[in-house]
C-alpha cells in the first residue's frame, strides 16, 4: 500500500503537469477553435528565460514571477502580431502558422542557449515529506499543490471576475458579445496570455525533474493533448480532471506493468487518444453538438 501511495501521489504530480498543459491548449481552443502547437515550445521557451534570470542571481521565485509577465506580455503581442492577421483564415492556417511558432521557438532556444542539458533547480526542498508513514518527495507535492493553485486562480477569475465572464463570453458567442461591447479580439490576446502563463509555470515545475533543453516539453505536449482529449477538448475541467487521470494511470501502469514500463508510456498516451476519439469523440466532460441535416 506505500508503494502504491507514492506511485499515486508521483502520479498526480505529473499529472497535475498534464493538467496544466492541457487546460493551455483549451483556453487556446475555446477561443480559436484551433490547437495551438507551439504551446509547450512557448513554455520551454519561457523556461530559459527563467534559467537566465538565476544565472544571473536572481531568487527562483523572483525569476519565476518576473517569466510569468513576459510569458504574458510575449504572448500578447505574439497573438496582436501574427495570429491575429490570419484570424479569419482557415483553420488549417492557423495550425500552419503555430506549427512554424513551434520550430521558430525550438530554433531560437538552441541556438541562444544550444542543446546541451541544463540542470533546472528544484523551487521545493530536497527532504522527503512523510505523511502517515510514507516518504513523498516535496517536489511532487510542491508541483501538486502550485498546480492545483494555479487551477484554482483560473476557475476563480472565469466565474467570479468580469474579466473572466468577458472572456467566457467571447469564446462562445462572439458576435452576440460584440454588440454587448466586448472588444472579442482583445480577449483573445488576453486568453492567449493566459494560456502562456498556464504553459510558464508547467514549464518552471517539470523542468527539475526532466532537466531543462530545448526538446523538453516535446513530450509532455503530447500527455497533454491526450488529457485534453481524454476531458474534452472544449472543457477547462475535463482538461484537469484528464491530466490527473492520465498522469495516475501512466504512474501505476509503468511501476506494475512490467512491459510498459517508462519506454511505452508515449504509446499508451497516444492508444488513449485514439480510443476516446472513437468511442467518446467529446472526451468525459465534453458535449455532442448534434445539428439537423
Amino acid at each position: 500500500m506505500q508503494e502504491l501511495a507514492q506511485q499515486v501521489v508521483s502520479g498526480l504530480a505529473t499529472g497535475s503537469i498534464f493538467a496544466s498543459m492541457a487546460l493551455a491548449l483549451v483556453l487556446i481552443y475555446r477561443s480559436m477553435n484551433v490547437i495551438n502547437f507551439a504551446q509547450g515550445e512557448m513554455a520551454m521557451f519561457t523556461t530559459f528565460i527563467a534559467w537566465q534570470f538565476m544565472q544571473h542571481g536572481v531568487p527562483i521565485w523572483l525569476a519565476a514571477l518576473l517569466t510569468l509577465i513576459i510569458a504574458f506580455l510575449g504572448a500578447v503581442l505574439l497573438e496582436r502580431a501574427i495570429i491575429r492577421p490570419v484570424e479569419g483564415a482557415p483553420p488549417l492556417t492557423i495550425v500552419i502558422v503555430t506549427l512554424g511558432l513551434l520550430t521558430t521557438f525550438n530554433g531560437l532556444a538552441g541556438w541562444i542557449w544550444g542543446y546541451v542539458v541544463k540542470a533546472f533547480p528544484s523551487p521545493f526542498p530536497s527532504t522527503p515529506i512523510e505523511i502517515g508513514g510514507v516518504g513523498f518527495s516535496a517536489q511532487d507535492l510542491g508541483v501538486i499543490g502550485v498546480s492545483l493553485g494555479t487551477l484554482l486562480l483560473i476557475y476563480l477569475l472565469f466565474s467570479r471576475t468580469k474579466l473572466g465572464l468577458a472572456l467566457r463570453a467571447a469564446s462562445l458567442y462572439p458576435a452576440e458579445s460584440r454588440l454587448a461591447g466586448i472588444r472579442v479580439s482583445w480577449m483573445m490576446a488576453l486568453g492567449w496570455g493566459l494560456a502562456s502563463v498556464v504553459g510558464a509555470i508547467s514549464g518552471v515545475m517539470i523542468a527539475p525533474v526532466v532537466f531543462l533543453d530545448p526538446n523538453m516539453m516535446q513530450g509532455i505536449i503530447v500527455y497533454a493533448f491526450a488529457a485534453a482529449v481524454l476531458g474534452g477538448i472544449e472543457s477547462p475541467l475535463g482538461a484537469v480532471v484528464g491530466g490527473l487521470l492520465l498522469g495516475v494511470t501512466l504512474a501505476i501502469l509503468g511501476a506494475y506493468v512490467g512491459f510498459i514500463g517508462t519506454d511505452l508510456r508515449l504509446p499508451v498516451a497516444f492508444g488513449i487518444i485514439i480510443i476516446v476519439l472513437l468511442f467518446r469523440p467529446a472526451g468525459l466532460f465534453g458535449h455532442v453538438q448534434q445539428r439537423r441535416v
